[in-house]
């Protein structure tokens, strides 16, 4: 019986869920992040990059060399993020994962969990502005 009752008690806790890390704040995300180039991806590919500049303001690329200027800030314990083609804030939770960071987009949480996959000191690759016609 003994033996029972410790195994039930083994178990409870080793399949019991992983209590979630609490969410990087603005000061965290900052020391984190800024003056680093950040390499996500989402389902087991490339996804995108960031790179994280001065004064909360970031330069973003889908990694097809176009890049979008924005910035962040903290609102409701979420980092949002502006961009200059896009007015509405992109919100998101960031965590710490093993790995590195996590990002949950929760402006639609069922939608996108991006994972950092690598960072760097170097600068974002943009190509520069279209020419022509």
């Amino acid at each position: 019986m003994t033996r029972l009752i410790a195994f039930l008690a083994l178990s409870i806790v080793w399949f019991a869920p992983a209590q979630a890390q609490p969410g990087m704040n603005a000061a965290e995300f900052d020391a984190y992040t800024r003056g680093k180039t950040f390499y996500y991806g989402s389902n087991g590919a490339p996804y995108g990059a960031e790179e994280y500049l001065d004064d909360r303001r970031v330069r973003w690329s889908f990694l097809d060399g176009k890049c979008q200027e924005g910035y962040w800030y903290e609102e409701a314990g979420l980092i949002c993020f502006v961009y200059e083609n896009k007015s509405d804030p992109q919100c998101w939770s960031f965590r710490r994962g093993a790995g590195g960071m996590i990002a949950q987009f929760r402006n639609d949480p069922a939608q996108t969990m991006l994972y950092e996959v690598e960072n760097t000191d170097e600068p974002l690759m943009c190509l520069g502005p279209e020419i022509g016609v």
